[in-house]
């Protein structure tokens, strides 16, 4: 493990998914689902959808990584009340695919090479869902941390999809691309961390070139993706309104990372949010959104395959998974 690898699994923005295969049960959207290929497919309205995972990991220790600030006593009796290990928080890098009038279309893009072999398996993973690198047509980065924009290039700076246009917030890109971005309003004073974040983000966007193209918040990208702004996380963290025929799924990015931690104690937070009391805010408003419209929802990095609702739950949340079952 390099010191970058080690780095960023203390930290808590280490970003990687884990296929969780123990939640086997049952889900009626499904047309397709390849657990040994690693990737899942569903219908939304005219949209072929598919999930792939890009890799996993396990963060140690839980705190100050979530819950900073908060009893280290609290923190463990809710860890051991909703049955969670309380020396560790297993998080998902789940990647979005949308097929629709002959593009393909990935929601963020992954690690990439920047942690080692437990994460970057999106390249691998599409290729087992018969997609190859030259068939991806545009990418969406809901923000610019490197699990999410790190798989656009390879170590040597070389564009992965070399065919697809790649799509960022105008606010995220003039942000990571100050020459001191600000974290003053985060937990995190890593300084060596916030260099690598800060690196990688420069490295991927400006390896683009003319493929890149900035939106701004509420913009529709491709008939079928509403990019909304939900600061904190990043100041121009979005997620996505993915939609068709009626039908919609909430891609929410890094709203969450972890369903007891964060959606059941959203005020509790994460060291990782660029702005940490914006994350609150954020967090709060959109999952009461959510909940009050009984939304389809899908997460990043809550357990594989990432899809569920959001529920009220008193003055705070609950992460229901949606039912799935692997066809005879």
């Amino acid at each position: 493990m390099n010191r970058r690898t080690a780095l960023f699994k203390v930290t808590g923005l280490a970003l990687i998914g884990l296929t969780d295969i123990k939640s086997l049960l049952a889900m009626p959207m499904v047309s397709k689902q390849n657990l040994t290929n690693s990737f899942h497919q569903f219908k939304l309205g005219d949209l072929e959808l598919l999930v792939v995972t890009d890799g996993h990991i396990i963060m140690k220790p839980v705190q100050p990584n979530f819950a900073p600030g908060i009893n280290k006593i609290r923190v463990e009796q809710e860890l051991d009340r909703n049955f969670e290990p309380k020396d560790n928080v297993e998080l998902s890098i789940n990647i979005l695919v949308v097929r629709f009038k002959g593009r393909t279309i990935l929601i963020d893009s992954g690690c990439g090479e920047n942690f080692g072999k437990d994460s970057g398996w999106l390249v691998k993973n599409l290729a087992k869902a018969g997609i190859q690198v030259h068939q991806v047509t545009d990418v969406v980065v809901t923000h610019a941390h490197p699990d999410h924009i790190g798989g656009l290039t390879n170590q040597d700076g070389k564009l992965l999809f070399p065919n697809a246009m790649v799509y960022l917030s105008r606010i995220e890109h003039d942000f990571w691309l100050t020459k001191a971005p600000d974290f003053s309003k985060s937990k995190m004073k890593d300084q060596q961390l916030i260099k690598f974040l800060t690196e990688v983000a420069q490295k991927n966007i400006n390896a683009l070139g003319d493929k890149l193209h900035l939106f701004e918040d509420g913009d529709t990208i491709l008939d079928c993706v509403t990019m909304q702004l939900a600061p904190g996380h990043t100041p121009g963290h979005c997620i996505a309104k993915i939609f068709s025929k009626g039908e919609e799924l909430y891609h929410i990015a890094d709203l969450v990372h972890s369903a007891v931690l964060v959606v059941e104690h959203p005020e509790w937070g994460f060291d990782g949010d660029t702005d940490f009391n914006l994350a609150v805010a954020s967090r709060i408003k959109v999952m009461d959104k959510l909940a009050k419209n009984r939304s389809l929802v899908f997460s990043y990095h809550l357990p594989w395959p990432g899809l569920g609702h959001v529920r009220d739950k008193g003055k705070a949340f609950e992460w229901v998974e949606q039912p799935m079952m692997v066809p005879d």
